[in-house]
């Protein structure tokens, strides 16, 4: 008779359960995958761990409990303590450009003069098995100085330029998702691990002989134990690949509200390795809605009136400049999400002016460096922070002036709800989600770069919205009285087909159908699903 030990040893340590594609058993050798195994078994109780803590978190916040600093951390945050100091190659970060991991876009950013490219697996590509493994063999190229790519008409062949020095940092998927396609001992993998694991197994030992990392950014973190279990894996990492212990640098997005409550904590966590935070505004505003999805008193306003100058945004990164600086560590600004707007020069000159605006803005407040999601603004952030920053970061710039409570960073948003921004968001949320169920994580809409951070400030919105007369206090209105109630969202969505009558030339057009499904579902639904990419992932073949 066969014991169930015996069972359980016929499971595969590692099972690839997607597509088989041309190559990919140069990317996942045996080694590499054994490698994968081991992280997974290493890591993979403790994310759970911590993933089980956000869910008791958010359950409290329901319940009506605010977010606020840590008592049991305070000694973190008085203590006279800095991060490790940081390499040549992340002094200077002025300018950085960031977008999905296709060859043509990882060339165009290296090749963008950006100082740093953040190659993003996480909000700007879907995370399709082919999508994940043409990205990992771009990147692999493009640190042996091998990529080059050719438009499918063989119009245009993209290069490399051997003389470019911006620096290429890497963003896996955030904690909580998964890798389906990647099974060990039939047990999805972390898709962070995937992600990070695979790229360092690859590149780490040729960055590390550049001087330039490997680098990362960590995304949406919602605590220091959190930030804790990635220092013990990039230590893990290091220690299997031949590293010294420290090599592997990192940027933390804070991005999430319950992470800007323990700043000083994620920092000294990571202490030995850690370049600085990221003011990650879409998603830091996506955050807050999901925090308080069930408080009324602190419902935001339309996502186009909720910038960075409302008071909670403005305590937010103006406390995270304090904090970087006092511990040595770099403050970044946050994405201006803006594209060029062609044939209108005048709408054109109008966007770049916002842009300036905003860059401005991060300089004179002390930021070391700022994002861009497409090369055209480049130069205008350039020019601001050479202006306002002739060094090479802003470190001197102590914010001493800086007194951020509790209540700055939760205070509730002035505004309203138009019938153009409800609608708005009922059209970004179907034609995002089409588009990245067609395999496509970023995606120009009205003249902006969204991407799944972006369409879910949306989504949060509109369930929030709705769901409030749920609560006992009656419906939210529009600006002109209308109620806002699901008749409200069901028009919206019933006639968003005939306004989109080209849709088939949209990005993932073929999907809009689904998309409004899938919308519909998860606005409906009794509970506000806490990443829209969740659902969306079982879709994907």
């Amino acid at each position: 008779m066969a014991m169930a030990g015996d069972a359980a040893r016929t499971v595969p340590p590692l099972s690839l359960t997607g597509p088989r594609l041309a190559g990919q058993e140069d990317l996942l050798t045996p080694a590499a995958q054994a490698f994968l195994v081991d992280l997974h078994r290493a890591f993979e109780p403790t994310r759970q761990q911590r993933l089980a803590a956000r869910a008791q978190r958010q359950a409290r916040f329901d319940a009506g409990a605010l977010p606020d600093f840590r008592e049991d951390t305070r000694g973190i945050r008085d203590g006279d303590w800095t991060v490790a100091p940081l390499p040549a190659a992340l002094q200077d970060r002025r300018v950085e450009i960031t977008g999905p991991v296709d060859p043509k876009m990882v060339i165009n950013a290296l090749n963008s003069g950006a100082n740093c490219y953040m190659a993003d697996f996480e909000d700007s590509t879907c995370p399709t098995w082919e999508n994940l493994l043409v990205g990992q063999r771009a990147l692999r190229k493009a640190v042996t100085g091998q990529l080059d790519w050719m438009a499918p008409d063989g119009s245009k062949h993209y290069v490399l330029d051997a003389t470019s020095k911006t620096v290429l940092i890497v963003r896996p998927r955030g904690w909580h998702l998964d890798e389906k396609h990647v099974l060990v001992d039939g047990q999805r993998m972390s898709g962070s691990l995937f992600d990070l694991g695979l790229f360092a197994f690859h590149n780490a030992a040729g960055l590390h002989a550049k001087d330039r990392g490997p680098y990362f950014y960590l995304p949406k973190l919602e605590s220091m134990e959190e930030a804790a279990l990635w220092d013990d894996v990039l230590a893990f990492t290091e220690v299997r690949l031949g590293l010294p212990v420290g090599t592997m640098k990192v940027t933390v997005l804070i991005e999430t509200l319950p992470a800007v409550f323990e700043m000083h904590e994620i920092l000294h966590a990571l202490r030995g390795r850690i370049a600085g935070l990221n003011c990650g505004r879409w998603d830091y505003i996506f955050s807050y809605l999901k925090t308080f999805r069930r408080h009324r008193d602190r419902v935001l306003p339309e996502r186009g009136q909720v910038g960075m100058t409302q008071p909670f945004l403005k305590a937010y990164s103006e406390l995270l400049i304090q904090t970087c600086h006092r511990r040595g560590a770099h403050a970044m600004g946050g994405m201006a999400a803006q594209i060029p707007i062609a044939g209108d020069p005048i709408a054109n000159e109008e966007a770049l002016a916002r842009v300036r605006a905003d860059k401005l803005r991060e300089a004179n407040a002390g930021h070391d460096g700022t994002w861009v999601a497409h090369p055209a603004l480049i130069p205008v952030a350039r020019e601001v922070f050479d202006e306002k920053m002739p060094t090479p970061n802003q470190q001197q710039v102590r914010r001493e002036d800086v007194a951020v409570t509790r209540d700055d960073l939760i205070r509730p948003s002035l505004g309203t709800i138009t019938r153009k921004g409800f609608d708005n968001n009922v059209e970004v949320c179907v034609r995002y989600i089409a588009a990245w169920l067609d395999g496509q994580g970023c995606v120009p809409i009205h003249w902006l770069m969204e991407d799944a951070a972006t369409a879910e400030i949306g989504r949060a919105q509109l369930w929030q919205w709705l769901h409030m007369a749920d609560n006992g206090g009656g419906h939210l209105h529009l600006d002109d009285g209308t109620p806002v109630d699901f008749s409200l969202f069901d028009r919206a969505l019933m006639t968003l087909p005939s306004k989109l009558a080209d849709r088939m030339k949209l990005p993932g057009g073929s999907k809009i159908n689904e998309a409004i499904a899938l919308l519909d579902e998860l606005t409906h639904a009794n509970e506000l699903v806490p990443f829209l990419t969740l659902p969306a992932y079982e879709r994907l073949g």
